[in-house]
């Protein structure tokens, strides 16, 4: 093609439609004219990513996405005819110092509904949120909490990213000196109404946000079901236990001593009875491995309770999670000695199987004593 080919729109629309691309690369932005013709063809959907107590962790995980990879999310289009337009974003954008804070102060005078609005982070609030400072204007630093407060009223939604954003996460832990609060808590005390969508994890799968972003795009904001706690029931509609490899382990009362042991991992604080994501099937690094595949406990990093408190290998309550009673419990060869909280939790199943056992050595020292 020419150097000074003027691309029409038809041309444009029948070039993506014809298989050379869903997804744009890069060099076709030096194309003369294929700018201005993409903008006319694509629906725009600007987005503004800030980051607040956070350790950037999510950023990470979403731009390791393999299935679309991350410039095909940001180049191409998310679904036909629907392209993210990346205002400004700490860590991929060029933009910095005063040009990017004059980006995020200029959305403050958009009208309402102009942008998405992604936070990444838990919300400083104690002393005004001093402790986390985006930026400075007219020689004063301005806190995520002032700029929350000022960008969440003009977003058309708002995605919590991570559990930090979500729930609070390790900032708002114990003792919590910075006063950190999830994002939805700060716009619940600032009676703003804005849409708030959280994707939970430390750091949440890039499918979560990825998928979650699509969703909207295609059937807007009311096609996301959300739970509870306002997560994608997509995502995070199940508990780990119900599809985990090893709840037959559990189920029968096997359970691993040390890390590395075969066996269920709940003795060693897997949180996978109380936690909600679909880790099992999804994997992560492309679907390689997951945390219990390679003989880890989940840390339950999904959930609002995450980090749990002083350890976070600490055993969960499970309820609901066991056996039928006619399945016999399962001595583990390494070490037969329980915890009885563990063998509690396995429930009627090796509770029946006890109570067997102990009958019959009654009755054999009866017998014994008979002789």
């Amino acid at each position: 093609m020419g150097e000074n080919k003027e691309w029409t729109r038809r041309e444009f629309i029948n070039l993506f439609g014809k298989g050379t691309g869903l997804v744009m690369g890069a060099s076709l932005f030096g194309i003369p004219g294929f700018n201005k013709v993409f903008a006319q063809a694509v629906a725009e959907v600007p987005v503004l990513w800030l980051q607040a107590g956070c350790c950037t962790g999510c950023s990470v995980s979403v731009l390791n996405s393999k299935s679309p990879e991350i410039q095909d999310v940001l180049l191409g289009e998310v679904v036909p005819g629907k392209h993210l337009s990346m205002l400004w974003h700490p860590n991929v954008s060029a933009t910095q110092g005063h040009d990017a804070v004059k980006i995020i102060q200029d959305l403050k005078k958009k009208p309402k509904g102009s942008f998405v609005l992604v936070i990444e982070g838990a919300i400083s609030t104690k002393d005004d949120g001093i402790y986390c400072e985006v930026g400075e204007e007219d020689g004063h630093g301005i806190t995520s909490l002032q700029h929350l407060k000022e960008l969440a009223p003009k977003a058309m939604a708002i995605i919590s990213m991570g559990t930090c954003a979500a729930f609070g996460g390790i900032p708002a832990a114990d003792p919590n000196p910075t006063g950190s609060k999830p994002v939805d808590q700060v716009l619940e005390e600032e009676g703003i109404d804005t849409p708030i969508i959280n994707i939970s994890g430390c750091p949440p799968h890039p499918d979560w946000f990825i998928g979650t972003v699509a969703t909207v795009l295609i059937g807007g904001l009311e096609a996301i079901k959300v739970d509870e706690h306002k997560r994608p029931v997509a995502f995070y509609g199940k508990i780990i236990h119900d599809n985990c490899p090893r709840r037959g382990q559990f189920d029968q009362g096997n359970f691993a001593k040390d890390f590395g042991d075969d066996g269920c991992l709940y003795a060693l604080g897997c949180k996978g009875p109380v936690t909600h994501s679909d880790c099992p099937n999804r994997k992560w690094n492309s679907g390689v491995n997951w945390p219990i595949g390679s003989g880890h406990p989940c840390i339950g990093c999904t959930e609002p309770k995450f980090p749990w408190g002083k350890d976070m290998y600490q055993q969960v309550d499970v309820h609901f999670a066991t056996a039928p009673s006619t399945y016999p419990g399962i001595i583990n060869q390494k070490d037969s000695t329980y915890d009885p909280l563990v063998t509690g939790l396995v429930g009627a199943a090796a509770g029946a199987a006890g109570a067997a056992m102990v009958m019959k050595k009654k009755k054999e020292q009866k017998e014994s004593g008979e002789a």
